[in-house]
């Protein structure tokens, strides 16, 4: 897994064995979490034609959908990969951030 691109304090875009996985970074009431979604072909072909906007645009869908409320009806609720994903994504964020900084020291 690797991390394609991130939004700070919004969300981090992966890619693993050829998919694409968005994390919005969520929160409801006093409570932040992530929810990771696996792209499926329409929101693939939505980035690819309007780029880090439409990743924006999701991730801030999820985030009004509340997909961890009880109650919620969001079309994301059954779509959460975290739990499958988190250990995987946290290395890869660990790694891109390790690169991003030896990037910016060695400019």
């Amino acid at each position: 897994m690797k991390v394609l691109d991130s939004e700070s304090w919004a969300w981090f875009l992966f890619e693993h064995d050829g998919d694409l996985l968005l994390d919005a970074h969520c929160s409801m009431s006093a409570v932040s979490y992530s929810f990771m979604i696996r792209l499926n072909g329409e929101e693939r072909t939505r980035y690819l034609h309007e780029g880090r906007s439409y990743l924006s645009s999701l991730a801030h869908a999820i985030h009004y959908s509340v997909p961890i409320s009880k109650n919620t009806d969001s079309i994301y609720q059954n779509r959460d990969v975290h739990n499958d994903f988190a250990e995987l994504a946290l290395t890869a964020i660990k790694d891109w951030r390790a690169h991003t900084s030896q990037s910016a020291a060695d400019e």
